[in-house]
């Protein structure tokens, strides 16, 4: 079995707390993702998991397996790093074949290690055994890289030692599969094609996989759920959509997507809607609030520009005056920069060919649905 079940773990290094009472409970065949900013705890927490950290305190199951006393070698974990952590003195076969090669040493016998040794020491000595080399060609050829088993890694572009390292993680038939910002040093378009890559591959095999990334593109656009960590928390734990449709926090709010977010105060109902006032704005919500002050968070994608002089509906929508500080043409899109009081809000509108863009210093009003301003 894959899951993986952490038990109130906490981390500590030295007088520093680095995972506070971490609870994780991630389903066989699940692709999850921990999303966070740099020194959240995500990394530390999937280095608890392949057992290159000890927690403090807390229990992890790999299965039904508790595996804290278990050395990172016997959990049956793949790993694939950041850094990719090739042999640039090997090439893609003897790579991907060294996990083999170090499993089939763990549980062999003194007289069959000679043989390993052997082919771990040089090339000249010690023939791959039919089978091993099977199930490494097998592999390659899942990850389209058989053409290249003879080449060497550092050889290879950055897209193809990724594949590499992940078809070396994924030879060993693992229990689990984590993987430590594997994309960080692909460049954008390269980047959307490992993610298509990786999560077929993930998909195909039903493979649990624990993806650590600072991108919430990457996150969102991956994992079945989403834990979001900060400064050592668990903030939120969700579907993609649930965290962007969703957020729990302000932090959530700002960190999975773009939002805009008004602090305001409740003053009462009208028509079943939530009324808040703040600073050059009063909005009508069809959402609830939980106390007097709030956050109010906004998506740039959930907003319409309007010229100033449009007659609109304030019964059915609501109405901001502002004034466009910045336009920004992106294409598919384009973003405006309105002030609004002391905010500038974030407005990203549909582009169509040949319409008109909204000059700098233009009036504008702002339409928002009541269903569209959520309450924190």
């Amino acid at each position: 079995m894959g899951s993986v079940k952490i038990e109130n773990m906490t981390k500590t290094f030295g007088d520093f707390t680095a995972l506070h009472d971490i609870n994780l409970d991630i389903k066989e065949g699940e692709f999850f993702a921990l999303l966070g900013p740099s020194g959240c705890g995500k990394t530390t927490t999937m280095r608890c998991i392949a057992g290159f950290e000890n927690p403090t305190s807390g229990s992890i199951y790999i299965g039904d397996r508790e595996v804290e006393k278990i050395p990172a070698n016997r959990r049956n974990c793949g790993m694939v790093f950041q850094s990719y952590a090739l042999f640039p003195h090997m090439n893609v076969f003897e790579n991907v074949a060294y996990s083999l090669n170090i499993k089939q040493l763990n549980a062999s016998n003194p007289a069959k290690q000679l043989g390993i040794y052997a082919r771990l020491l040089t090339k000249r000595f010690g023939k791959y055994p039919v089978d091993l080399k099977n199930k490494v060609m097998e592999i390659l050829k899942y990850v389209e890289l058989e053409h290249l088993a003879e080449r060497l890694t550092s050889e290879l572009s950055g897209g193809q030692q990724q594949r590499v390292a992940l078809a070396r993680a994924l030879v060993m038939e693992p229990a689990v599969l984590l993987m430590d910002e594997p994309l960080s040093n692909l460049d954008q378009k390269l980047r959307h094609s490992m993610r298509n890559t990786i999560r077929t591959i993930q998909q195909d095999l039903g493979i649990t996989t624990i993806f650590v990334t600072h991108d919430q593109e990457e996150a969102m656009s991956m994992a079945d759920r989403v834990a979001v960590m900060d400064k050592g928390h668990i903030v939120q734990i969700g579907t993609p959509t649930d965290l962007y449709s969703n957020p729990s926090t302000p932090f959530i709010a700002n960190f999975v997507g773009t939002s805009n977010i008004l602090k305001g105060d409740v003053q009462g109902e009208e028509n079943g809607l939530t009324v808040v006032k703040g600073e050059g704005f009063l909005l009508r919500s069809s959402n609830k609030a939980k106390k007097k002050e709030v956050d109010v968070i906004i998506r740039p994608e959930h907003v319409k520009v309007e010229a100033a002089d449009s007659a609109i509906d304030h019964t059915k929508t609501n109405v901001i005056e502002g004034t466009v500080i910045m336009s920004t043409y992106l294409g598919s899109i384009v973003r405006y920069d309105v002030q609004v009081g002391s905010y500038q809000l974030i407005v990203d509108t549909t582009y169509s060919s040949g319409a008109n863009i909204f000059e700098e210093g233009k009036k504008v009003k702002l339409t928002v649905d009541h269903e569209r301003v959520l309450l924190i």
